[in-house]
């Protein structure tokens, strides 16, 4: 007769990742008590950790038949300028800030919640034809007065009234770029979008990056 020993079953092969907490311990404090093994289905893959530059998206066959966009490499994304009800495509140029890991910035790797700098151009160049009003002080896509007529400057006199730039956003557009933070999951859905900061949250941004760059000079000193 074979002997069992000889003829290891199946459930001893190791796995890898899991999404499973039933290695966490409870709210209490107390450790849980596994009571069964991991899962095919709790299997989990290595982070894509999406860089900067360039445009490399892959797809991933996942649950049930369904594809994944895993984007590997990516430097344009659709972001939003939420004051202005408008959306555009822009040019990535670098990663700023993390919220929750310094090393993406200096790896330039986007993931969600990061602060990027983006091209101000699309947005700049929309506001000029919608106001005909200067963003900055180099501006080509503001018409003369003397070429509009009745309807055209009617139209943007309604338009620039009640309406006003946050003024820390005016300066950024001043130098060429905005902050911006990507919504979007680079890893799950192959894209970058996200939305202009401005208000409270750009103050924030501004703030601590002053904070870090003074860091910096008292270590040097």
């Amino acid at each position: 007769p074979q002997l069992s020993f000889f003829y290891p079953p199946t459930h001893t092969k190791t796995m890898g990742r899991v999404t499973s907490n039933l290695h966490k311990r409870r709210k209490s404090g107390a450790k849980r008590k596994i009571h069964r093994l991991k899962k095919n289905y709790e299997t989990a893959r290595q982070p894509s950790l999406c860089k900067l530059g360039g445009h490399k998206v892959t797809d991933v066959r996942v649950r049930g038949g369904n594809l994944k966009q895993r984007a590997l490499r990516l430097s344009l994304g659709n972001f939003a300028w939420g004051s202005e009800g408008i959306a555009k495509k822009a040019r990535i140029l670098d990663v700023v800030y993390s919220p929750s890991n310094n090393e993406y910035v200096r790896t330039k790797t986007i993931v969600r919640g990061v602060i990027v700098t983006i091209d101000a151009a699309p947005f700049r160049r929309w506001y000029e034809q919608n106001y005909n009003q200067n963003l900055t002080r180099i501006s080509s896509d503001v018409q003369e007065e003397s070429a509009l007529s009745a309807t055209q400057k009617n139209r943007f006199e309604s338009r620039r009234k009640n309406h006003a730039v946050d003024e820390e956003l005016r300066k950024e557009f001043g130098a060429g770029r905005v902050y911006a933070c990507v919504s979007a999951r680079p890893g799950q859905v192959g894209r970058a979008d996200g939305y202009v900061l401005e208000g409270p949250e750009l103050e924030f941004l501004v703030k601590k990056l002053a904070q870090k760059k003074k860091g910096k000079g008292t270590k040097k000193a």
